[in-house]
């Protein structure tokens, strides 16, 4: 099991930034995949992106490719998704997850075993 904790969130105008952190303890970081998935109100939790254990290869949703970029630091025991060009539609509570069976994480939240506390993200337009 590792435990993970998200920061970074807040309210940003369209357009603009924002970079989420995951900070995992527990066991070794480098053993899981990681993924970013987001909930806004009344939706189900969603898919954003991934990254496998090595960090060398990762995967978007189209809704976020070339806006968004998941990246990890094993040394650090962190990973980040730096978000640029927000919009409104942006808006949820962003959770970083993490899976220890597969090499390169999954679209599907059921597949990860840990999960983060979640960090808000407002996009105002």
């Amino acid at each position: 099991q590792v435990q993970l904790v998200e920061s970074g969130g807040g309210l940003v105008q369209a357009g603009g930034s924002l970079r989420l952190s995951c900070a995992a303890s527990g066991r070794t970081f480098s053993s899981y995949a990681m993924g970013w998935f987001r909930q806004a109100p009344g939706k189900e939790r969603e898919f954003v992106a991934r990254i496998t254990r090595s960090g060398m290869i990762t995967y978007y949703a189209d809704s976020v490719k070339g806006r968004f970029t998941i990246s990890r630091d094993n040394a650090k025991n962190t990973s980040y998704l730096q978000m640029n060009s927000l919009k409104p539609d942006d808006t949820a509570v962003y959770y970083c997850a993490a899976d220890g069976t597969r090499v390169a994480g999954s679209v599907y939240p059921y597949d990860y075993n840990d999960w983060g506390q979640g960090t808000q993200v407002t996009v105002s337009s």
